[in-house]
Parts: C-alpha cells; sequence; structure tokens
C-alpha cells in the first residue's frame, strides 16, 4: 500500500512540474550552451559511416519505384514457342543432325572452299613446267638518212620495209631445274641500200638454248619449293576441314542432348504442375473434412503457381536450345526448320566408353588434328631448310646453245658502185692528152685491170622457203657452250634466311610438346568427367526413388493425420527437382561422351561420318 501511495505522488509531480516547466521552457527559450567539440581519432571508413548513416532502417535518398506494385490477374499464355508452328513436329536424330551441320554449317562450307582452294594453289604451282608459247608478227618501215657514200644511200637515204616473225617456246624441266628455249625468227626484207646484192632479203633463224644449274637450283629450286609447299598446305586445310568437322560434330553432339534435356524437363516440370493441382484437390477434401485448416488450402494454391512459373522457365530454355541446334543445323535463315518443333527421337541412356587412360591418350596422340597441323608445319619448315641451304651454294650453271641460219633472196638490178666500171680514169687520160699537145710532160695512167663482177650463189637465190630449207638442211649452223658463274661475295641473306628456318623448327618442336601436354589434359579431364557424370547419373536415379516413396510417405501421413501439408509439398518440390536432376546428369554424361569422342579424337569414326569434299 506504500509503494502504490508513492507511485501516485511521483505521478502527480511529473504532471504538475514536469508538463509546466516544459511549457515555460517554450515560451521563453534560454538559449543552448556552445557544445564542446572533443576531438578523437577514428578511421577513414568510420568517418564515411557516420557521415552516410549507412545502416538498412537509416539509408537516405533512396528512391521510391512503384509503389504499392501489384500485377493483376491474368491467364497464362499458351506453352507455344515464338516463330514455331508446334504441330509442325520434326522427329530428328542425332546422326540426321550431324548431317545437316555438316552440309549446311557455315564455317564447314568455308573450310570445305578452302579446300578447294589449296587444290587448284597445287595446280598453279605445278603450272610452272607447263612450256610458254610467244610469238609476234610485226611489218615495219623505215627511212634513214645518210651521209656518205658508204651509206648505201642513192639520194642521201635509205627507205627499208619488211614483215618480221617470231616464235618462242620456253619452260623448265622439272627433275633437275634446267631451263630451255626454243626461237624461230624469220624475216623478208626490202631495201634501196646499193650495197645489197639480194634485194628483198629472206632470213631465217632456229635457235636451241638449254640452261642447266650445276650446284645451286639443281636439287631443288623456288618452282619445286613452291610446289612441295603447295601440297603441303593441301594437307593443312584438309586436316583444318577434319578438325573442324569433329568441333562441329562435338558442338551439335551437346546442342542435341540439350534440347533432349530442356524438353524432358518441361514435361517433368508439366507432370509437377498436375501433381500438384492433384495434392490441390486432395487437400480441399481434406478441408471439407475437417482435417485441415482452410488456410492450408493457400499453400497448395501457391505451391501449383510457383510450379506453372517453371513450366514457364522451362519452356524458355527450350526455346533456346532449341534455337541453338537448329543455328547449326540450318542452310539459312529461310530454311523451313525455323518454324518446325524439332522432337530429339534417339534414346539417351547411351553406354559409356569403357576405355583406360593409356587407351585415350594413345588414340588422341593419333587422331588428334591438332598434332597433324603441327607435322605438316615441320614438313613445311623442312622444305624451307632444304631449301635455303641450296640457296647457299654457288650458283655455277652450264650453258649450251645451237643455233642454225637460212639466208635467200632475189639478185639486185641496182649498179653497185665498187663493182662497175671506172670511168673517171678514162676521163683523167683525156685530160692529160690534151695537155701533153702542148707541153707533153704528164705519162698517162695505166689501165686498170677490169673491175670483177660480183656474181650470187645458187644457195642464195630464192624465197622464203629456200632461207627455211637452210635451217633444216643445216647448212649454217653455229654451236656454243660455256659456264655462267654468279658468285656473292658473302650469302648473308641465304645464311639468315636457313638460320632462321632452324630455329623455327625448334619452335614448332616446342608447340608439339605442348599440344601433346594439352592433350593428356583433356584427355584426362574428359575421362574422369565420363566416370563422375556415371557416378552422378546413379547417385540422382537412386535420389528420385528415394524422393518418390517420401513423397508418398508423405501423403499417407496426411491422410491418417500424421503430418501437415507444408511437408507433403515439400516432399513434392523435392521429388521435381530430383526428376529433373536425373535428367540434367543423364545429358551430362551424354555430353562427357561427346567430349571424351572429340578430346580423343574419334567423333567422325564413332559417329560413322566421313568427312570428304563436296565437289
Amino acid at each position: 500500500m506504500k509503494q502504490l501511495i508513492q507511485k501516485i505522488l511521483y505521478i502527480l509531480t511529473l504532471a504538475i512540474f514536469g508538463f509546466g516547466g516544459a511549457r515555460a521552457q517554450e515560451a521563453t527559450p534560454t538559449p543552448a550552451p556552445t557544445p564542446i567539440i572533443q576531438e578523437r581519432k577514428v578511421d577513414d571508413a568510420q568517418k564515411v559511416d557516420d557521415a552516410q548513416n549507412v545502416e538498412p532502417e537509416n539509408l537516405q535518398g533512396v528512391p521510391a519505384v512503384a509503389p504499392n506494385y501489384e500485377s493483376n490477374e491474368r491467364d497464362f499464355p499458351e506453352l507455344g514457342r515464338g516463330g514455331v508452328d508446334m504441330v509442325n513436329q520434326r522427329p530428328l536424330t542425332l546422326r540426321e543432325a550431324i548431317t545437316l551441320a555438316l552440309e549446311n554449317n557455315k564455317d564447314i562450307e568455308v573450310t570445305r572452299q578452302n579446300v578447294r582452294i589449296s587444290e587448284f594453289d597445287v595446280r598453279a604451282a605445278n603450272g610452272v613446267y607447263q612450256p610458254r608459247f610467244l610469238a609476234q608478227t610485226f611489218y615495219e618501215r623505215s627511212v634513214t638518212p645518210t651521209a656518205s657514200f658508204f651509206g648505201g644511200g642513192a639520194n642521201g637515204e635509205i627507205t627499208q620495209s619488211g614483215l618480221t616473225s617470231n616464235v618462242q617456246l620456253q619452260g623448265s624441266e622439272p627433275r633437275f631445274g634446267g631451263n630451255y628455249q626454243i626461237l624461230f625468227n624469220n624475216s623478208r626484207v626490202n631495201s634501196t641500200n646499193l650495197f645489197n646484192t639480194l634485194n628483198p632479203l629472206y632470213t631465217s633463224n632456229l635457235s636451241f638454248q638449254y640452261a642447266q644449274p650445276i650446284f645451286r637450283g639443281r636439287r631443288f629450286d623456288q618452282n619445286r619449293r613452291q610446289i612441295e609447299i603447295a601440297k603441303r598446305n593441301l594437307s593443312l586445310t584438309d586436316t583444318q576441314f577434319r578438325q573442324r568437322s569433329i568441333e562441329i560434330i562435338a558442338g551439335v553432339q551437346r546442342a542435341y542432348w540439350d534440347l533432349t534435356y530442356t524438353l524432358r524437363n518441361l514435361q517433368v516440370q508439366r507432370d509437377g504442375v498436375k501433381d500438384a493441382k492433384d495434392q490441390l484437390e486432395h487437400n480441399r477434401r481434406l478441408v471439407e473434412e475437417g482435417q485441415l485448416a482452410p488456410s492450408d488450402i493457400i499453400a497448395s494454391e501457391t505451391q501449383v503457381v510457383n510450379f506453372e512459373q517453371n513450366v514457364y522457365a522451362a519452356l524458355d530454355e527450350v526455346n533456346r536450345a532449341e534455337n541453338n541446334l537448329k543455328n547449326l543445323i540450318a542452310e539459312s535463315k529461310s530454311d523451313a526448320l525455323w518454324s518446325s518443333s524439332l522432337v530429339p527421337v534417339d534414346p539417351v541412356d547411351l553406354d559409356a566408353p569403357n576405355t583406360t587412360l593409356p587407351e585415350a591418350l594413345d588414340a588422341a596422340l593419333g587422331n588428334r588434328p591438332e598434332l597433324e597441323l603441327n607435322e605438316v608445319q615441320r614438313d613445311i619448315n623442312q622444305i624451307d631448310q632444304r631449301f635455303f641451304r641450296e640457296q647457299t651454294k654457288p650458283q655455277i650453271d652450264l650453258v649450251a646453245t645451237y643455233n642454225l641460219a637460212g639466208l635467200a633472196g632475189t639478185p639486185s638490178d641496182g649498179v653497185n658502185p665498187f663493182t662497175s666500171n671506172d670511168t673517171t680514169r678514162e676521163r683523167i687520160n683525156e685530160v692529160i692528152a690534151r695537155l701533153n699537145q702542148t707541153t707533153p710532160t704528164l705519162p698517162p695512167i695505166p689501165p686498170i685491170p677490169p673491175a670483177p663482177t660480183q656474181t650470187v650463189s645458187s644457195n642464195l637465190t630464192g624465197g622464203n622457203f629456200s632461207s627455211i630449207t637452210d635451217i633444216f638442211a643445216n647448212r649454217y649452223p653455229t654451236f656454243r657452250v660455256g659456264v655462267q658463274i654468279n658468285l656473292p661475295f658473302e650469302s648473308r641473306t641465304a645464311r639468315a634466311q636457313l638460320g632462321r628456318s632452324l630455329v623455327e623448327s625448334e619452335r614448332i618442336q616446342t608447340q608439339r610438346e605442348q599440344l601433346e601436354q594439352m592433350i593428356q589434359v583433356e584427355v584426362r579431364n574428359a575421362l574422369q568427367s565420363v566416370r563422375t557424370s556415371e557416378a552422378r547419373l546413379r547417385s540422382s536415379a537412386i535420389s528420385r526413388e528415394n524422393s518418390e516413396r517420401q513423397y508418398e510417405s508423405e501423403q499417407r501421413k496426411l491422410d491418417a493425420g500424421q503430418s501437415d501439408v507444408y511437408k507433403v509439398l515439400e516432399r513434392q518440390t523435392a521429388l521435381t527437382t530430383a526428376r529433373s536432376n536425373e535428367l540434367r546428369t543423364q545429358t551430362e554424361l551424354n555430353k562427357s561422351i561427346a567430349d571424351l569422342q572429340r578430346a580423343t579424337g574419334n567423333s567422325l569414326k564413332a559417329n560413322n561420318v566421313e568427312a570428304r569434299l563436296r565437289k
């Protein structure tokens, strides 16, 4: 009683003095004392926290976005995919998908075209040994001034016209690097030269020439180098074609199994919706019977809606997986395949290959295209070494020439000043005779012998045919044999190129060792992935079976009143997740098998595919 009286007095005191003091303080406020700032050492992070006051309940400046948002109730859209006719279903096996990809994939087509380009490069490189035919025919007329009597011009000029033709055949010899040339010339010339005894004049000439390298270029030269490199490049592009084919096959396999998983997962999610709706109806009956509270229906309805959302999330995954596969196998953007609904029909329970690590490594080292590419690069490097080593040798060539000439024409009607009679001496003697009549002091010039008469040989008389006949008769041959030497003071360029090719050989060998190690890692990882996927598949299958038993058991407990709705819904969600996980692990196993085939370079053989060009 005493304590109660003390509390009442305390309350009355606060009412009288406390509240009144507060009002007086509001009427006549007293200035607050100036606060004393006490310095204290704080770290930078503490200063930032104090300045921004970043405690969750004290955050400032957060904008209000869509306050009181609630979505309107609406119907679920249909289970369709954009641009896909769900009625037009296209059954598709994995082999059909691989075949379409190899036929229509753009990367494969580009690689195939590269191989064909390399084939033409080989043909072009071999074309250097094909003989080359050159021909030329022209007419020429010239007027040449001459200021000398010995030039042969009667009026201070010489007019000459003629028709000239020449044919040339030249080429290279592929075995020893020799070069040959065959040249035939034929001409007809008309001239006003006083000294020509034949006019018109027909000349013919047939020449054979061969140059054979003795040191540099005899065993190996640039032409043979280009041919060998072109052949290796053909092997290189062919290997690249097979490598790209293996990559495409592995990609199609993964995309095919991804689509298989998403479609089956979609079915699992739809089955989950069906089970959730059945459970909802079952719970409603229990509510009507009084075994469950009406509030338990809300949890079941929420479960149905959540499963329906999972259905559409799975549908989106199907759409993405299907488009990914179509992108690999469709010929173009207008292919009818885009509007079809792909339905994988191959069984998913593939048997994992029973292989050991040494067997897988041996197969990879024997089949991987990357090693073949490295081998081709090494062959090309050896070709370069051979060529540059050849270039360090001295260049000494043996040259032989054999020439045949022919000449014919019509004897000229003009007067040759050197062969005509000398009338000048006779006139001089007449002058001397007249002078001697008055003063006989000058003896006459003795008579000169008669000038020889120039005659033309019968071998030279004739037309163009006679000139050509001289060639075949081997009447005027010319033969020449010699040695041609070309020695630089110091072959720095060739030696530097040879040294570079030797270093390149070391680099290629290092790359091969790196490739072998990388391939070993890929094979180990792929083989382990197969083994792990097998174990996971077994575990996921057991988990799915146990989830089914637990769900059925929990349903029975609910009916007997020994459980609640939330445990049943939890078991139902776990069952759907277990079913999806089992499908995923089976898909991962199939993809691991595809990765192992790619790692060992066995994708083509394992899928019965022969990579060849489409002509």
